[in-house]
Formats: C-alpha cells, structure tokens, sequence
C-alpha cells in the first residue's frame, strides 16, 4: 500500500460517488451537479464527434474516453491540495534521512500513469478487434503479403509498446516536475510566492488529462476506422 496508491483510493471514491449522485438525482430540470455533469459530457461529446464523424460511436466509445479523463484529471488536482507531498515522517535510508510523506499524487508515480497508459491502449487494440474482427485487425500487424508491409506492420507492432511509453513518461515527468517545482518554490519563498505556480499546475493539471484523452480518442479513431476501410 504505497502513499500513491492511496490517493487513488480516493479518485476512485470521488469518481463513484460523482456518478451515483447523479444518477439518483436525475431530473428533467436538472440540479447544479447536473447540469455540470451534462456540461461537460456534451463538451467531451462535441470533440469526440469531430474526431470520430458519427454521434453513434462517440456513445460506443465514451466510457473509455471520458473514464480516462476524469480519472488522470482528478488525480492531478488531487495532489495540489495541502497536505499531500508536504504531510509525512522522516525514515532512515542508506543511512540518510528521507522525508516520506503520507499522500502523494497519483500520476507522480510512474506506476498509475503506466496503469492507466496500459488501459488506454489495450481499450485501443479492443475496440480495433471488435471493429474488424480478430484475424483482420491481426493483419494489420502480421502480413505475408509484401516484405514492405511485413516490415511496415512489424513497426507498426512495436509502436503499441512505443505509445504505452510515451503515455505514462509524458504524464509522469509533467506532474512529477510540476510536484518538485512547487516544493522548491515553497521552501525558497513561501506564503504567497507560490500561488502563480499553484494555478499554473491546476491548469497544467487539465492540460494533461485532455491530452492524454485526445491521444487516446485519435487512436481509437485510426484503430476503427483502418479496421472499417
């Protein structure tokens, strides 16, 4: 039970309440929670019909897309509040003593940014499958046909471990940097030296969510359409 792990706890605990409150709550005229949850699911909903051209499979793939946002989103904002980082007790490693605190920031551990990273591509390669069917989305990887589309699909193969990679570290070396940015500047210059830097990673925070959701979407949208075509 690491200290990340437990602020995923948390996520987990904010995202369920979230949705059984609306979902108790659901009215023809709506309440603030409502509305706001509609808001924002319409906004989603508008990008992903941009992107995928059919209202139809913007439904089919919205619980993968917005489940990925919220989640990486809430996570960042989560690891602002006071108390996580700045909240722990001093252990004795190699020697030296180590500061460890009691909550951190999920996606400042490279363990839930390459959890979710994980989820985001095998959801991928899934909805690639159910597409085109299992031997035809194979193909796309595995082909006899030509030594240069053996060699294009052996790449494109390898691109799928790439894009887990490049998922979790791009997450991870952001947050991770915003969280030892904002510690340096709290002990340099605390008090209010630090709140520029605080609303900076807030929206840092949502920057990365949507685009780790975006790159997510785009590569459901090339995944399902090449198995269409």
């Amino acid at each position: 039970m690491t200290n990340s792990l437990v602020v995923s706890g948390f996520v987990l605990a904010i995202m369920v309440f979230v949705g059984m409150s609306v979902k108790k709550k659901l009215a023809v005229i709506p309440g603030s929670l409502q509305n706001f949850v509609e808001f924002a699911l319409e906004g989603l909903m508008d990008l992903m019909d941009s992107v995928l051209g059919k209202r139809e499979k913007t439904e089919k793939y919205l619980p993968l897309i917005a489940t990925i946002f919220g989640v990486v989103l809430i996570a960042n904002w989560l690891g602002l509040l006071p108390g996580v980082g700045s909240l722990g007790i001093y252990e004795l490693h190699g020697g030296k003593e180590v500061f460890v605190p009691f909550f951190r920031a999920p996606s400042a551990d490279l363990n839930f940014t390459l959890g979710v990273a994980l989820i985001a591509v095998i959801g991928v390669n899934f909805f690639g499958i159910l597409s085109a069917g299992f031997f035809r989305y194979a193909n796309r990887f595995f082909t006899l046909k030509n030594p240069i589309h053996t060699f294009v699909g052996l790449l494109e193969f390898i691109s799928e471990f790439a894009k887990m990679i490049s998922f979790s570290f791009r997450l991870f070396g952001n947050v991770f940097a915003g969280e030892v940015l904002l510690t340096i500047i709290g002990v340099l210059a605390p008090y209010f030296i630090p709140l520029p830097f605080l609303f900076m990673e807030i929206f840092v925070g949502f920057i990365q969510a949507f685009v780790f959701a975006t790159l997510t979407l785009v590569f459901v949208s090339i995944a399902t359409a090449e198995a269409e075509h």
